[in-house]
């Protein structure tokens, strides 16, 4: 019984954390893509580089999804990350999944 109660949990939480990339992929190729791009490389000049391991996944959760919220300017871009990716619909819960992803496809191992 308790192995069947172990396994019952792990695909639960296996399948949460799937859900939390499927949904973060959605935010992501809802809002983040048009500036970040497909590949986290930035899509114009100025917008910081998500796959470069010195770029923004390189800091801590909380301050990202602080600029997520808020809004942030990077040093040297002609524009500013607008407040939730310009979707004031996205929760924060959306901008929380919207990192896990970005960390999952883009942060390079160290």
């Amino acid at each position: 019984m308790i192995i069947l109660a172990v396994i019952c949990v792990l695909l639960v939480r296996f399948s949460s954390a799937a859900d939390d990339l499927s949904r973060g992929e959605s935010v992501y190729k809802g809002s983040c893509i048009a500036c970040h791009g497909s590949d986290g490389a930035g899509s114009f000049p100025g917008v910081p580089n998500l796959a470069d391991k010195a770029g923004p996944l390189s800091r801590d959760d909380d301050v990202l999804l602080n600029r997520m919220i808020n809004g942030f300017q990077s040093p040297g871009s002609p524009m500013g990350m607008p407040s939730r990716g310009g979707d004031p619909t996205l929760t924060d819960a959306d901008l929380k999944a919207a990192l896990k992803y970005m960390r999952n496809k883009f942060q390079q191992p160290q």
